[in-house]
């Protein structure tokens, strides 16, 4: 050990998503590296997709509540939120999320982000005069028009405001062709989806299209934005911001992040670009530990990434945390 050199590895994973959160990809990669003798500071993050409430809710001082709503097909849950200080952390995953429909279920036409808009009400109800809402891992593509319902339903915002955390920078009119697939939209649903967001976007108070992150959860973002006045900022880099990212990473001897799936998507908006972005102004070595790997070397040079391992269980990746140790 050379006096006055860090020992410690951050490490800041985002959720593996729909297996395992970010918060045990982090306890798993730490226990891996803590069996090599290396120290931890673990720091589970988020791009306003899933895991961004777990993220924010201890940065903000914010505890959990609760509230009723409906899913994306409208049917009764309850999902969570958090509160605190006037602030509240809402995840739109929590009630028009694409894990709550079993991939039977998925219908990309008639999915509603109405559950997400009670959400909303619930929090500023609860006495959020802020509301940070991100907009990751959605079921939706109705440009948000469910979520715009629920909430002139129950008498607008009453003076609250909303700041969406968005992963993508799509623009409204694209949110269909970019996203509609994955949510189980074929070609013929995908132009039928597309036509409704560009019908849509003309009746709003203004035109999201051709904004930058006005697709998020296809087109939740720009619905909120066109009629609501919510300010659309980057999920990865408020989060990191809040959880205090740079002091902890400056601390740091190396820096270790994650994904489950680490391709194109990766190199725009998400936690591992934002985090390896970071790590390289600042002169310290970046390392991933991804489920799956479809980005080429030359993406993983514009990353910057100085490894990437594949492991897609908590045991595999705890051993390959312990194999990273070697290069650390």
């Amino acid at each position: 050990m050379i006096p006055g050199v860090p020992t410690t590895i951050l490490v800041a994973p985002d959720s593996f998503k729909g297996t395992m959160t970010a918060a045990e990809v982090a306890d798993a990669i730490g226990r891996g590296l803590e069996a090599a003798g290396r120290p931890v500071d673990l720091c589970p993050v988020a791009d306003g997709g899933e895991g961004t409430l777990d993220a924010l809710v201890d940065a903000v001082g914010a505890e959990l509540r609760n509230a009723p709503v409906s899913d994306p097909l409208g049917r009764p849950i309850e999902a969570a939120f958090a509160l605190g200080d006037g602030v509240a952390i809402v995840e739109t995953a929590a009630a028009s999320g694409l894990g709550l429909v079993d991939p039977s279920e998925r219908d990309p036409l008639e999915a509603s982000t109405f559950g997400t808009g009670q959400l909303i009400v619930a929090a500023i109800e609860a006495g959020a005069d802020l509301v940070y809402l991100g907009v990751g891992g959605s079921a939706t593509t109705d440009g948000g028009a469910g979520a715009i319902r629920a909430i002139r339903e129950a008498g607008g915002l009453g003076g609250g405001r909303i700041t969406v955390l968005t992963d993508v920078r799509t623009p409204f009119q694209h949110a269909a062709r970019v996203f509609g697939p994955q949510k189980g939209a074929g070609e013929d649903q995908v132009r039928r989806l597309t036509k409704r967001l560009n019908d849509q976007a003309r009746r709003l108070a203004r035109d999201p299209r051709g904004v930058a992150m006005t697709g998020a959860a296809g087109g939740l973002s720009g619905g909120l934005w066109a009629e609501f006045g919510a300010e659309l900022v980057p999920g990865a880099q408020f989060v990191l911001d809040a959880v205090d990212f740079d002091r902890r990473m400056r601390a740091a001897r190396a820096v270790v992040t994650g994904e489950g799936k680490l391709d194109q998507q990766s190199l725009a908006g998400k936690v591992v670009s934002e985090v390896s972005t970071r790590a390289r102004q600042a002169g310290v070595p970046c390392h991933a530990i991804v489920g799956t790997r479809e980005l080429d070397s030359f993406g993983v040079r514009v990353l910057d990434l100085q490894a990437v391992l594949e492991a897609s269980t908590a045991r595999q990746i705890s051993a390959a945390a312990r194999r990273l140790a070697e290069v650390l």
